[in-house]
């Protein structure tokens, strides 16, 4: 048999565990993960390889009702992965029952073989776990039903063996050195925002963006500038916080994750600046990344 290659996009609620799923079956933290919906803003490819294959995974933003313009792009995210999918991964949380029927019949309609994955197992019991599946078999019923704990890597061993049995035959789409189509710049950004997603509640953590100004890599340190942006004068007080205590505390976290990330000493500077109503502006959207 010849090389495989393909894509994989995962699919889901908010807050079901795509990035956490995508995280494990790589062996590799490249999603931000936190225990808050929305999470995810971009559609991220996380590169899989081995001589004989390479798989694709896309962590997408959860679905969604759209509220402002960022979240339609989050949506636009979502319906381009249900055109170029070699194989869908549906995923919920068990017990969730709740779903977007005009995107799980578009995944049906499709043909593209499906694998239905019921996380967060280890929260249940195994009648509850046997019921849900029994009623997603309902729902998708040409499908493969895997019941898994990603956090704690159960059971995802035979899900990434059913993975790379359907993949088709195809040279890889990728170089092999690379382990995804994101920029070291993203993932920096990302490390920071997931920092206030874990440090602040409310609605702070969904009005921020992060901007990499300056990446200068030198051969012991790594120098890299960046601005958060807020949406109002109050978030941007709150993020800074008394006497600069709460930028340093993020900025301290974010800066030893992205030491181990990049492997190397960061020097790290934030900044904080306010750009009113960027949710809702399409040229800022653009600007920050929100294009397909």
């Amino acid at each position: 048999m010849g090389h495989k290659a393909g894509f994989v996009n995962i699919i889901g609620n908010p807050n079901v565990g795509k990035s956490t799923l995508m995280n494990a079956l790589l062996g590799e933290k490249l999603s931000i993960t936190t225990s808050k919906a929305q999470t995810t803003r971009h559609r991220i490819m996380g590169i899989k390889n081995t001589d004989d294959y390479q798989i694709v995974f896309s962590d997408l933003p959860g679905i969604l009702d759209p509220q402002y313009k960022l979240q339609e792009k989050m949506l636009a995210f979502i319906n381009q992965a249900l055109q170029d999918a070699d194989i869908f991964m549906y995923m919920l949380e068990i017990g969730e029952r709740k779903y977007n029927v005009e995107i799980v019949d578009k995944i049906k309609e499709s043909g593209i073989p499906t694998l239905v994955v019921i996380n967060k197992i280890d929260k249940s019991d195994q009648d509850t776990i046997t019921a849900e599946m029994k009623y997603w078999k309902t729902v998708f019923p040409d499908s493969g039903i895997f019941a898994i704990s990603a956090l704690h890597h159960f059971n995802t061993l035979p899900l990434l063996e059913r993975i790379i049995e359907l993949l088709p035959e195809s040279p890889p789409y990728f170089p092999k050195d690379e382990m995804s189509d994101k920029t070291l710049r993203f993932f920096v950004a990302e490390i920071i925002r997931e920092k206030i997603l874990l440090n602040f509640k409310q609605e702070i953590p969904y009005s921020v963006e992060v901007v990499v100004n300056a990446f200068k890599e030198e051969a012991e340190i790594v120098r890299i500038s960046t601005t958060i942006y807020v949406a109002r004068d109050t978030q941007k007080s709150i993020l800074i916080g008394k006497g600069g205590s709460a930028i340093k505390k993020f900025a301290t976290q974010a800066r030893i994750d992205m030491e181990q990330f990049l492997e190397k000493k960061v020097f790290l500077e934030v900044f904080v600046k306010v750009n009113k109503n960027w949710r809702d502006d399409d040229l800022q959207l653009k600007r920050f990344g929100y294009e397909i």
